[in-house]
């Protein structure tokens, strides 16, 4: 487990909106969805990407010459789309992390399912997002979630193939989170093997740290990646494929969770895969 819940947290405030679920989706290849709107996260053509001198092989390539190495995550466009999150302000402890994902409302992010709802517990409220969040600073400010979607199948048996989260924020100054900082895409049904680069936040650090690597798959409803000294902390990081040059955002197709809620070894962590009840959930979430 990944995330750092706190047992006995009062519940209150927040509205859960738990769809209703069928149950686990059958073993095999989940089926295909309806693409989501893009927004800020519109790819480019291959004509703008190789303008900027990097296409989608040598980001590959990238990836690979540093693959399974960990190290502090910098200060980008990219990484300013994900935060800690914490309990009441930016004052306290981070315990999981989130990022910001495209919606028609500008105002969405995503994370795990058990870093924000405990089916023996019920819903964690009180909780704020810090994109960017360094070393006591919040560069781009603070902000307190409204409203959190889990599946019907997490809120009532802790269903590991959906411990996925949307949550939407409330907006700051008169503007959303999206419109301050962008959005990653979310990629639904895009495969397990992809060259994904993964970043978060450890709880027992004040600064995120990334690492790129390869999935592959754990099983048909789960993927699985290779970066080490990913401890507490780092449940609900985005796992961030297809960077576009032009936007600086790219696809979030898993979310450190799932399986052992994302791993009981700092080495090797897990994501629910992101198939047809993923993009449900987020129509859910966004509807």
């Amino acid at each position: 487990m990944r995330g750092r819940w706190a047992a006995g947290v009062l519940v209150l405030g927040l509205a859960v909106g738990c769809g209703s679920s069928a149950g686990p989706a059958p073993a095999g290849t989940p089926s295909s969805s309806p693409s989501l709107p893009t927004g800020t996260g519109t790819g480019p053509s291959s004509g703008a990407a190789a303008a900027h001198g990097w296409d989608r092989d040598r980001i590959k390539s990238a990836i690979a010459k540093h693959a399974g190495t960990t190290r502090t995550a910098k200060p980008t466009p990219l990484n300013a789309l994900v935060g800690a999150v914490f309990t009441h302000n930016s004052d306290g402890d981070h315990f999981c992390t989130a990022s910001v994902v495209d919606s028609a409302g500008q105002n969405l992010i995503v994370t795990a399912a058990h870093c924000v709802y405990d089916p023996l517990v019920g819903q964690r409220s009180d909780l704020v997002f810090v994109p960017g969040y360094r070393d006591g600073e919040t560069p781009n400010g603070v902000w307190p979630l409204a409203s959190i979607t889990v599946d019907r199948s997490w809120a009532d048996d802790g269903d590991q193939d959906m411990d996925v989260a949307f949550a939407i924020v409330q907006p700051q100054n008169g503007q959303q989170v999206q419109q301050v900082l962008g959005a990653n895409r979310l990629g639904v049904d895009k495969g397990y093997q992809l060259a994904v680069k993964v970043t978060g936040y450890p709880s027992s650090g004040e600064v995120p740290i990334t690492c790129g690597n390869l999935t592959v798959e754990q099983s048909p409803t789960q993927l699985r990646i290779d970066c080490p000294d990913y401890t507490g902390g780092t449940s609900g990081s985005p796992w961030v494929t297809d960077f576009d040059p032009t936007t600086k955002t790219g696809t979030v197709v898993g979310v450190i969770g799932g399986y052992q809620q994302g791993g009981d070894t700092p080495d090797t962590s897990y994501s629910s895969y992101f198939g047809d009840r993923v993009q449900a959930l987020y129509d859910r979430a966004t509807g």
